[in-house]
């Protein structure tokens, strides 16, 4: 599923493609590379907050690591 995203600081559109209808983590425009924390339910923005570049790096990281997860344990769900 392709969601919709404008950018809070240059009102440019993107997107993100989506396996799940609901998604929370970073976000970085592809045109002014402002850093932010999205949260997406049922394909809609709900929150979008601000986020340093040290903590889109530690976000990043903690995605890589429930992917792994979930590639090693599949159906199984994060309770985190």
């Amino acid at each position: 599923m392709l969601v919709k995203i404008k950018c809070p600081a240059c009102q440019t559109e993107g997107s993100m493609s989506l396996v799940e209808p609901s998604y929370e983590g970073p976000y970085k425009c592809w045109k002014c590379r402002e850093l932010f924390t999205i949260t997406l339910k049922n394909n809609k923005l709900t929150s979008c907050e601000p986020l340093s570049e040290e903590e889109f790096q530690k976000q990043q990281e903690i995605k890589a690591l429930q992917d792994k997860f979930n590639r090693q344990f599949p159906g199984r769900q994060d309770t985190g």
